[in-house]
């Protein structure tokens, strides 16, 4: 029997919400919320890949796998000051196998902090793992 997973909250406003947002004064510095590659189903990453999300969130046993055979592996985001774009923040190979023992040891749990992942691919058929983070 297939267990019911909670909805995790979305972190970030959708459209209605960016059109409700108020504007902000010149030379305010707060942040302004951007939707995941997750909410937006892709992104395109600072070298100009296009990456397409092809499933998630992903059972724990193919997310490890992915951990080891992806191309790819991001845990977490970065910020392009020229592009001004969110994207996901690659992992070196050497620290996948860490990464993955943090990740899947709070993988998608009712607790403070929890990771759910998503299999991204590009056009070339390479693939990414993109684990999110939810706190």
């Amino acid at each position: 029997m297939a267990r019911n997973r909670p909805r995790k909250p979305h972190l970030t406003p959708g459209f209605a919400g960016t059109l409700s947002a108020p504007e902000r004064p010149e030379g305010d510095a707060s942040p302004v919320p951007v939707r995941s590659p997750v909410a937006d189903r892709g992104f395109t990453d600072a070298a100009g890949c296009r990456w397409t999300l092809a499933r998630g969130p992903l059972d724990p046993r193919r997310a490890k796998r992915l951990a080891v055979s992806a191309d790819l592996m991001s845990m977490g985001t970065a910020y392009d000051d020229e592009q001004e774009l969110w994207f996901p923040a690659f992992l070196p190979e050497a620290d996948r196998p860490g990464a993955w023992l943090e990740a899947g040891s709070r993988y998608d749990v009712d607790e403070l902090l929890s990771y759910l992942a998503y299999e991204f691919t590009d056009q070339d058929g390479r693939t990414l793992l993109y684990i999110q983070t939810f706190c």
